[in-house]
């Protein structure tokens, strides 16, 4: 199995000494998702959390929807090295009726650690049809104060980052902060797929109740995985795209950008947020 972190042999220069030393990096390998034994996608990841990662990523792709239509994901046993397995290819086997989306070469993608969504052919192709609602989810709502003490425990709860300082972050919360997951990966998306895949495993989706907190920014890929695995709050700690704020607003999700100290920016789904009477549009 890959190993989250290596080490490596580094020149240092700190106020004018020089010196080499060992230094902690956060691994980085390619990891193939096959479906039915079919090539559907390469992605850049973490090792670790690979059979979760695989089944968030089809949960994004509108393929998987609750732990009952997963048959098994396995590694391959043909993916070696040296005549040892690589652990970086897996086979996800849908259960017996689940429909088997059409795999061209257009769907073929290779997602690098910083754009999950680099050579997808149209926004067309991956604008999915969520399975649930966010209109129709429980009602949800955020104290901003509690919002704004996200950041922190998110913080505190990343151990590679604190070896590394090179993962993205993401976390589920409940609307009153109490932290229910957490997952580290070199991609972003990779992180909330991690999620989103374990919740799967565990039959806990859709995550109605739940409250998404990524460490970067909030780009239109990653809203589109909370919609699609029924989330309806997600947060960033930097800014959110132009088009993350307009799925959000589509579909009614609750959007929050710059999330630093107490400040915030609500892009959309304000109506979830319990703001004071004194707070104003302008």
């Amino acid at each position: 199995m890959g190993r989250v972190t290596e080490r490596r042999r580094v020149l240092r220069v700190r106020d004018g000494a020089v010196g080499h030393r060992s230094d902690t990096l956060v691994a980085e390998e390619p990891l193939e998702i096959r479906l039915n034994g079919k090539p559907l996608a390469i992605t850049m990841r973490t090792p670790g959390d690979d059979f979760a990662l695989a089944a968030g990523f089809l949960v994004s792709e509108g393929v998987l929807g609750s732990a009952d239509e997963l048959a098994s994901i396995v590694y391959c046993a043909g993916a070696t090295d040296d005549g040892a397995n690589t652990y970086n290819v897996v086979d996800v086997t849908l259960a017996a009726g689940v429909p088997v989306p059409d795999i061209t070469l257009e769907r073929n993608v290779y997602t690098t650690s910083s754009c999950g969504l680099c050579g997808k052919a149209s926004l067309d192709a991956v604008t999915t049809t969520a399975r649930w609602q966010l209109a129709d989810t429980p009602s949800v709502r955020l104290d901003p104060e509690v919002l704004a003490a996200l950041p922190d425990r998110l913080r505190a709860a990343q151990r590679v980052f604190d070896r590394t300082g090179g993962l993205h972050a993401a976390a589920l919360f409940t609307p009153d902060g109490e932290l229910l997951d957490v997952r580290e990966d070199v991609g972003r998306h990779n992180a909330v797929d991690k999620l989103v895949g374990r919740a799967l495993q565990q039959n806990l989706l859709p995550l109605s109740g739940s409250v998404l907190l990524v460490s970067g920014r909030a780009s239109f890929e990653l809203a589109q995985k909370a919609v699609m695995a029924g989330i309806p709050v997600l947060a960033a700690v930097s800014a959110p795209s132009s088009l993350a704020v307009d799925l959000a607003a589509e579909a009614d999700m609750t959007l929050v950008g710059f999330l630093r100290g107490s400040s915030m920016n609500v892009y959309a789904g304000e109506h979830r947020v319990m703001l004071g009477a004194t707070a104003a549009g302008g």
